[in-house]
């Protein structure tokens, strides 16, 4: 009985969701959003790092078919859970953006790729690491400040929603190459230290009035297909190892947050699971509609990401939407489309 009320109560409210949204009214003031590459808007485009995707045939699914330094064919997950929020546009790249002003009154995005809950991640790479994302944050406030007002600006930050998304970097593009880690601690105390990094994040980002936070879980990060070439050593199946090390953060993601709520008075911190819908999506290919789980669409499918990704890499599909990735890394916009939609009533408990 307890399910099917649950259930009824999800649909009342995403029936109210759609209702709202037809009337052209947002069900949220803004969204903000943190974290990697899986997030990333094109904050990168501008810095002085190799992880980009601010070139063709990056975003040549996306509007007017241009790169917009998305790591994408077309829209990431977060552009569809705008859609589903009802807004119009999608939170701007901070860093991208000339002039700060009225743009920013709907939110703004400052993920970066190659950034993390681990500090150092982002520094290897030359991204922006989330302190830093944080102090943007803070400017952004003060913009918003300086628009509408103290007390409604303060309306605005409590009422949006934030968006996290990171572990994943700090794994495979740090954690599991670099020996002056992977020699000095095990997969579960790394976890640990991103998990009190993660912690010590939204105690921050509540300290500057955030109260509604979404945070993804880690993804199956053993079925990424540049996973599967650098550590699945010739098989060609979601290496077990780097699977179990996400489902392990996943598990301690779930205690911290649930830690937090109880610690923060009148916060909403709900984890949005990742790694099953994903997981589905690249063992059950056909059954959601794709024709290839393993190899990505961009070049050989098997590494290629960033510059790796680029119009003269050779192989790269004509039809992204039948492939669950796009590059080594990162889904492609039909898998991004499918992954926001379930996240959709889990999300629900951020709105009501």
């Amino acid at each position: 009985m307890e399910h099917s009320s649950y259930l009824f109560t999800s649909m009342l409210l995403v029936l109210v969701m759609v209702f709202n949204v037809v009337n052209g009214q947002p069900l949220v003031p803004a969204l903000f959003i943190f974290g990697d590459s899986v997030v990333d808007a094109g904050n990168n485009n501008n810095l002085d790092t190799v992880v980009k995707a601010n070139f063709p045939p990056y975003g040549r699914d996306f509007q007017n078919h241009i790169p917009t330094g998305r790591f994408c064919n077309g829209k990431l997950a977060t552009d569809f859970t705008a859609e589903n929020l009802g807004f119009t546009s999608y939170p701007p790249a901070y860093l991208n953006l000339k002039t700060k002003g009225q743009n920013l009154l709907n939110g703004s995005n400052f993920a970066s790729a190659s950034s993390g809950y681990y500090e150092a991640t982002a520094k290897l790479y030359h991204a922006i690491p989330l302190s830093q994302q944080l102090e943007h944050y803070q400017e952004s406030q003060n913009v918003l400040v300086s628009i509408v007002g103290r007390s409604n600006a303060s309306s605005i930050i409590s009422g949006a929603i934030h968006l996290i998304s990171a572990g994943n970097s700090d794994f495979i593009q740090n954690y599991y190459i670099n020996p002056l880690l992977y020699k000095v601690y095990t997969a579960d105390q790394f976890s640990d230290i991103l998990l009190q990094n993660f912690a010590n994040f939204i105690k921050n980002l509540y300290a500057l009035g955030a109260r509604r936070i979404g945070v993804t879980t880690l993804p199956p990060m053993g079925c990424l297909p540049a996973a599967i070439t650098l550590f699945g050593y010739g098989s060609n199946e979601c290496v077990a190892r780097l699977n179990n090390d996400a489902l392990n953060f996943n598990k301690k993601l779930n205690t911290t947050t649930q830690g937090l709520q109880k610690l923060l008075p009148g916060l909403k911190l709900v984890p949005f699971d990742i790694y099953q819908p994903l997981y589905d999506l690249v063992t059950k290919p056909s059954e959601n509609g794709f024709f290839e789980a393993r190899k990505a669409c961009c070049g050989t499918g098997l590494l290629e990401t960033a510059i790796l990704c680029n119009k003269k890499s050779i192989g790269t599909c004509a039809n992204a939407s039948e492939y669950v990735f796009w590059d080594g890394f990162h889904p492609s916009e039909t898998a991004n489309k499918i992954l926001a939609d379930d996240l959709l009533v889990a999300g629900i408990s951020l709105i009501s």
